[in-house]
């Protein structure tokens, strides 16, 4: 089962339609939120079957498909589920800040032709000339963004195989400054597109201007050219490396340091490391590569040579340290690289306490 996406290009009826649905739907929405969570505390509880047959005839009186809106209430009742299970956390009511903007189709959908497709409820819906796989279409998902409406087709085929290239091992360190996005433990480091300081500015003015059409758009087209770029990254990492070992780090913590002039905040949202890290995991999975995430604590202060803690202090202090000799056998080190190699013998068995393999 693969996932694609088409732009649509939609007229005003339409439009304002779907625009309606959201509308109702978004009441569904924080109607089964409440009642799983009351009921949940009189110890009434819902198979997904059940709870999707609640609202059964209310289609003709909303004027929305009824399988529409089992879908919502599926959506809902797996969000509490997942919360119960500790994978997820407390779904939210939507309000006016916070909108509800994706509508379910959980039937199958016929094949397009052409450039056109038939919706449930919606009629015969254009979209931008795309190529998509062959197979069939099992259900999709009407997304409203900045850029317009989008339609999620989930199709029943086989994802393209990634081209392998190399079967290396390499460690990762990520990186939150502005030079370099990851340096790996071959040497190589990696710079960051930059992508939101291009932006930056023109963000800072839509904001000022109170333009949150514009925000909205220059937002979404920032994060579309991070998902870009880490799609393009990580399909190359796996098709150079049989091992990739990343160095997990604390995200909300470094997200939260700094003083003064230093905010690492922006820097942590800007690279995007947990997404790369999602990336990894699923493309290494169904490539037959193997993936592994360590915890990168004393990776910095630790010798790759000795495995002695005679590195730079931790903190914002030893953060201006980028070069440094090792006290026990004198190598000299890239505080990047160097951490880098040490994901990596971490990764292969080799723990950070004086090179010992276990």
């Amino acid at each position: 089962m693969i996932q694609y996406q088409v732009k649509l290009k939609l007229d005003r009826a339409q439009q304002a339609k779907l625009d309606d649905w959201l509308w109702r739907l978004q009441a569904v929405w924080n109607w089964a939120i409440r009642k799983i969570e009351l009921d949940g505390r009189d110890g009434v509880r819902y198979s997904s079957m059940q709870f999707r047959n609640q609202l059964a005839g209310h289609g003709k009186k909303i004027e929305i498909p009824s399988h529409t809106i089992q879908g919502v209430l599926r959506t809902a009742h797996d969000a509490w589920m997942r919360r119960f299970k500790g994978v997820g956390g407390k779904p939210h009511l939507k309000g006016r800040r916070n909108r509800l903007n994706s509508i379910p189709f959980p039937d199958p959908i016929r094949r397009p032709q052409g450039t056109c497709l038939r919706l449930q409820g919606v009629g015969l819906v254009r979209f931008h000339k795309q190529w998509l796989p062959e197979g069939a279409i099992k259900c999709g998902r009407l997304v409203k963004r900045a850029s317009g409406w989008h339609l999620c087709l989930f199709i029943d085929a086989e994802p393209k195989a990634i081209p392998i290239t190399g079967d290396g091992q390499i460690g990762i360190d990520p990186g939150y400054r502005k030079e370099s996005l990851l340096t790996l433990s071959t040497g190589e480091k990696i710079p960051h597109p930059k992508e939101l300081e291009r932006l930056e500015t023109r963000l800072a003015q839509a904001q000022r201007g109170k333009r949150a059409k514009v925000a909205a758009r220059i937002q979404e087209r920032i994060a579309n050219q991070r998902r870009d770029r880490n799609h393009k990254l990580s399909r190359r990492l796996v098709s150079e490396n049989a091992v990739i070992v990343f160095s997990k780090d604390k995200i909300k913590d470094i997200a939260q340091r700094g003083r003064g002039p230093v905010h690492f905040g922006k820097h942590v949202a800007s690279a995007a490391h947990y997404q790369l890290r999602q990336m990894l995991a699923y493309k290494c999975r169904t490539g037959g590569r193997s993936y592994i995430e360590v915890d990168g604590r004393d990776s910095t202060m630790t010798c790759s040579n000795c495995g002695g803690l005679t590195g730079p202090p931790p903190g914002l202090s030893g953060l201006a340290v980028r070069q440094w000799r090792c006290k026990g056998c004198g190598s000299l080190h890239d505080r990047d690289i160097n951490a880098a190699i040490n994901t990596l013998l971490v990764g292969v068995g080799a723990t950070l306490q004086r090179g010992i393999i276990r």
